[in-house]
């Protein structure tokens, strides 16, 4: 399958269901980290959900409603990034990442969900890429910052997480926003 280089040994390519094991052991490296502010680390918890929640996502795949890459630093799986949502009739898609604590601050993320931007835009004529935040995840607020995104709004107490309702943040950039920024870099 494809895979890109991100660069400093940096690979972003498909995370796909037979990676089951290899996700869960990442889940368990980094599962408070990435627990902090998303359901992600809540819903992988066995072989089994870790297989499943791989499936969703090549289901959505296969309904071209979604997409899922895993970010590998020196062949290790350490993040991945994420097309949750994707409405190609609306032009719509909603990104979001995570990430282990030892590769965070490699600008890894913002390299990779910049590959997933281009392709939705590029490849697939989304007009609109959403970027939802918890309010208080200031790296990923900080990523839909670099990758030029303009806030929309803040969602007051939208998401319950752990007992805490927390509040998100929407951020987005548009297809021809989203052009103009890459041809002037």
């Amino acid at each position: 399958m494809f895979a890109t280089e991100l660069g400093g040994g940096a690979l972003l390519r498909p995370l796909e269901p037979w990676r089951a094991e290899e996700f869960l052991a990442h889940m368990e490296r980094g599962r408070e980290h990435v627990g902090r502010f998303i359901g992600l680390a809540d819903a992988v918890t066995d072989l089994e959900s870790s297989r499943a929640y791989l499936r969703s996502y090549a289901d959505k795949a296969a309904a071209d409603t979604g997409r899922l890459c895993g970010i590998w630093l020196d062949d290790k799986l350490v993040g991945g990034v994420l097309l949750r949502t994707m409405d190609l009739a609306l032009g719509v898609a909603e990104a979001g990442c995570w990430l282990e604590p030892a590769a965070t601050g490699r600008g890894l993320v913002t390299r990779a969900a910049g590959v997933l931007i281009d392709w939705a835009v590029e490849e697939r004529g989304i007009h609109r890429v959403e970027w939802w935040a918890a309010a208080e995840n200031t790296a990923s607020v900080a990523v839909a910052r670099r990758l030029g995104m303009s806030r929309d709004g803040v969602l007051r107490e939208y998401y319950p997480h752990r007992g805490r309702r927390l509040d998100m943040e929407i951020w987005s950039v548009l297809a021809p926003e989203w052009r103009e920024r890459r041809r002037s870099a």
